[in-house]
């Protein structure tokens, strides 16, 4: 190939790169509202000569994708490639320093990160496929890392390791939310995650009977006997619950009135006649919910246990919310982005939540009941919100009971073997 050819060929390579980093960067702030138009003018360029790199706005989402998913399968090869040498690192920095590599992935492609939530409006079958595939080479890692970890004597014999590096993956991937990381470096969330995972917070055993007999346990359960979905054939109930699943499956952006009446087989003026806009709708959804979580919370909180119980009792209300209004959390997920939907903060009043966390650790740490290494209550507060939520997979895959004795592991008891 002749030099003039190589250097264009490095010219175009170079290009498209900057073209996904300026995407990435804007639907990482925007969402996948995010036009080409825009991406053009971000990267001083015309949309014609933006057609010239990718054919259409599916074929940089197929870009972004492709690149986080590569970018997990190095972190993920590097890591299976060291694990059999030797290694000076204690089982909790090798497992701590492969959970910070896969959050700063997370970060830097917080777009990929945000689409892989949602199916997307899309036809094309790459997309799809890249959208819902699972990072199956940084699980088998992580497992492979736990294993290492459990053959040094740090592991509970007794703990399911494929479910554990599913939860510290998923966990790990959660800090490319900012809400979550908020000012904080990804490797210092990533290890205050681990340290809450693998350790626990509690300074004593609390058995699953104990925290079952709690007056904070009892609480939150007869609240979870409380929510009934909606008993009523209305139109309007109707409307709203083909609207949670849609808004669920593609995201609250990628969603429009059209979709939602076509799903409910409705015209788009019946809609509109009976619900209003799309925010209206979204926030007739999430008030719901929103009343919802703010009952259990308040309940809980107000109710006659130690910090530790009412931090299970809340495990337990989260479980349930996500068992019985998926659609609705992950709604609210969407939401906990950098840049919320034209609505803020729909129904969970996230700001609230971790001021009432950080009140009840602070409680827990003073009392001597609760022991955690963390750079700040802010951090410590939002992880352990974020650790409060299983990912919705495994909670499909062992119910409410099985995930809420998993939740007890990783956040209160640990899993790490201990001296008797």
């Amino acid at each position: 190939m002749a030099r003039g050819q190589v250097s264009r060929t490095e010219e175009d390579r170079s290009r498209r790169t900057e073209i996904l980093q300026t995407a990435a960067s804007l639907i990482a702030s925007s969402g996948l509202r995010t036009s080409l138009q825009e991406i053009a003018d971000a990267c001083g360029i015309l949309p014609g000569s933006l057609y010239h790199h990718f054919e259409s706005k599916e074929a940089i989402l197929v870009g972004l994708l492709q690149r986080y998913h590569a970018a997990l399968d190095q972190i993920a090869q590097r890591t299976l490639d060291t694990l059999d040498r030797p290694d000076a690192r204690s089982p909790f920095d090798r497992i701590a320093d492969l959970g910070a590599q896969i959050a700063g992935c997370a970060v830097d492609h917080r777009a990929a990160l945000q689409m892989s939530f949602y199916e997307g409006p899309s036809s094309n079958p790459t997309l799809i496929e890249l959208t819902r595939q699972r990072p199956t080479a940084i699980l088998e890692a992580m497992f492979q890392t736990l294993r290492a970890a459990r053959w040094a004597g740090y592991l509970r014999a007794d703990i399911d390791l494929h479910l554990l590096a599913d939860r510290i993956t998923q966990t790990m991937l959660h800090v490319g939310l900012d809400v979550i990381r908020h000012n904080a470096a990804a490797d210092q969330v990533a290890r205050l995650f681990c340290r809450i995972l693998l350790e626990g917070i509690a300074t004593a055993t609390h058995s699953d009977a104990a925290l079952d007999a709690s007056p904070a346990f009892l609480t939150a359960d007869a609240v979870v006997r409380t929510w009934s979905e909606d008993q009523d054939d209305s139109k309007a109930t109707h409307i709203r619950a083909v609207a949670r699943a849609e808004f669920g499956r593609r995201g609250y952006e990628s969603t429009t009135i059209r979709d939602i009446a076509a799903a409910a087989g409705l015209g788009t003026g019946s809609v509109y006649r009976v619900i209003g806009s799309k925010e209206e709708l979204l926030a007739s959804i999430m008030q719901s919910f929103g009343e919802k979580v703010a009952v259990g919370w308040t309940d809980v909180l107000r109710s006659e246990s130690s910090p530790i119980e009412k931090l299970d009792a809340l495990s337990w209300i989260n479980t349930n919310m996500l068992d019985r209004f998926g659609d609705e959390f992950r709604i609210q997920l969407a939401w906990m982005r950098q840049s919320p939907p034209d609505t803020p903060n729909p129904g969970w009043l996230f700001g609230k939540r971790v001021r009432q966390m950080k009140a009840l650790l602070a409680k827990g740490i003073r009392s001597g009941e609760i022991a955690i290494e963390s750079p700040s209550d802010e951090m410590l507060a939002r992880c352990m919100i974020g650790v409060a939520w299983i990912p919705e997979n495994i909670l499909g895959e062992i119910g409410t009971r099985a995930s809420l004795i998993h939740l007890r592991d990783t956040t209160l008891r640990g899993v790490v073997a201990r001296a008797d």
